[in-house]
Order: C-alpha cells, then sequence, then structure tokens
C-alpha cells in the first residue's frame, strides 16, 4: 500500500481504533484526531500514527488546526489519501422535552460540523497538492481523495428518542450525495453504515432508560444473544471497501449488505 496515507476521526476506542488499527495492520500510516491519544496503537505502530489531540466539538479549534495546513502537509508525497469520519456521539437521548440544548449544540458540532469541515479542508489540500505551478496534475502526487462518513441506519429510519442522532447522520447521507454530484475529478465519497457494532456507544444505549430510548431492552437483547458485531470484524470488511475500486460508485451504503 506504498504511497496511502489516512485520517480517521475519534481513533482513541470503538470503531474508530478497530479502523485506524486496520490501516495501520495493512502498513498505511494513519494520522488520527480525537480528545485523547490511544497508547495501546501508538506502543505497537510507533510513528505509522500521528496523534492529534483536539474536541471535534469545538469547531472554532477545529478551523484554527486545519488552517495550519496539516492536512496539505500529510498530502504532500501520497498518491491515495483515505478520510474516515468516524467521531461522533449519540447524545442528547430522549424527546424534544428531555434533550438539553448544549448536548444538541455539540452533538451537531462533532456529527455534522466536523465532518463537513474535515471534508472540506480535505478535498481542499487534495487539489492544490494534486497540481503543479502550471495548475497541471503533477507526477507522483494525490490522485485519488476518498471521504468516508460513518453514517447509520439511524439516518434512513427514525427511531424514538434519535431525533438529533437520526438528524446529524442523516445529514451525512445527503452530504455524500450532494458531493458525488459535484463529480471533483479524483474525490470518491461514500456514507456507510456499519452495523450494530459492540462498541461503548451501545453500553450507553443499554445504561438509558426507557423514557430517553423506548427500544433500550431491544438492543440489551441483541447484546446478549451475540448479535453486535465485533469492532475489529466491522473494520476489517469496512477497510476492504473503502480500498476497493467500487469505493464511491454508490454515495449512501450499507456494510451488511456488501458483505452477503
Amino acid at each position: 500500500m506504498n504511497g496511502t496515507k489516512a485520517i480517521v476521526s475519534g481513533h482513541s476506542r470503538g470503531l474508530g481504533a478497530a479502523i485506524a488499527g486496520e490501516l495501520l495492520e495493512r502498513g498505511i500510516p494513519v494520522l488520527g484526531l480525537a480528545r485523547r491519544g490511544n497508547a495501546a496503537l501508538a506502543a505497537q505502530h510507533g510513528d505509522k500514527l500521528a496523534e492529534v489531540v483536539i474536541d471535534l466539538a469545538d469547531s472554532a479549534a477545529l478551523a484554527a488546526w486545519l488552517a495550519g495546513g496539516a492536512l496539505g502537509d500529510l498530502m504532500a508525497d501520497a498518491e491515495r489519501v483515505l478520510l474516515v469520519n468516524n467521531a461522533g456521539t449519540l447524545q442528547p437521548m430522549g424527546p424534544l422535552p428531555l434533550q438539553e440544548v448544549d448536548a444538541v449544540v455539540r452533538a451537531v458540532a462533532v456529527n455534522v460540523a466536523a465532518p463537513l469541515m474535515l471534508a472540506a479542508a480535505f478535498a481542499q489540500a487534495g487539489a492544490a497538492v494534486g497540481k503543479g505551478a502550471t495548475g497541471k496534475e503533477a507526477a507522483g502526487k494525490v490522485r485519488d481523495c476518498r471521504v468516508l462518513h460513518i453514517s447509520s441506519g439511524a439516518a434512513r429510519k427514525p427511531y424514538a428518542g434519535w431525533s438529533v442522532y437520526c438528524a446529524s447522520k442523516a445529514a451525512l447521507d445527503h452530504h455524500a450525495r450532494a458531493v458525488q454530484v459535484d463529480a471533483t475529478p479524483g474525490l470518491r465519497v461514500c456514507a456507510l453504515a456499519p452495523g450494530v457494532v459492540d462498541t461503548e456507544m451501545q453500553g450507553e444505549i443499554r445504561a438509558s432508560t426507557l423514557e430517553r430510548f423506548p427500544l433500550r431492552d431491544r438492543f440489551a437483547e441483541m447484546q446478549a444473544s451475540g448479535g453486535l458485531i465485533a469492532p475489529a470484524e466491522c473494520a476489517m470488511h469496512l477497510v476492504d471497501f473503502l480500498l476497493d475500486d467500487d469505493f464511491g460508485r454508490e454515495p449512501v451504503v450499507d456494510l451488511r449488505e456488501l458483505t452477503r
């Protein structure tokens, strides 16, 4: 996989950690963005993993970091660059009268603003390093930029208690559809629902009240019966798809349909 690099948001735990780990195992250097580092991955992969400690709910801090040109530096010697917008939050859960306004603001910042900001900066950096001083494509520069939004089945089906989560994930789906219509050369995008993965988010669901999430017991039963997908297994299939020639052919996909 020479010439490929990746950026993964929310790489410190859960599915993000599994995705970053799968990419690193395949020899792909990863830049991880999260509120905390991933000591286990750093110890295992050394300088193949670079980390930026940043709260993606702080849009001003993210904008300042992006303005520093780090994405362009990362892409400078790469032929293919991958952006995995994985970071997300399930909160606030509950019907509208129970939703804390501050939690709504944070959810929109993490689930919508951050991935869209990262995608725009990523595309701009890829276009800049992919051309020489004359404006022609430069040999050895980025030719293949891929953006993967980690979406959810909740983007396509409403769930009681998840109005903010459903809406924010639906925003990623429609962003992918619209970006595909733009048909930017060298840029592919896809919003992918990974299925029900056994992560800390599922723990949040099981710890919620029925008032906040009426389907709590259904998800608890899935965990008890072994119906959840292991993060490592999900990451393996997800990275296979991300590196496949068909990536981006459809702007919105479900990983479970791809692996049947």
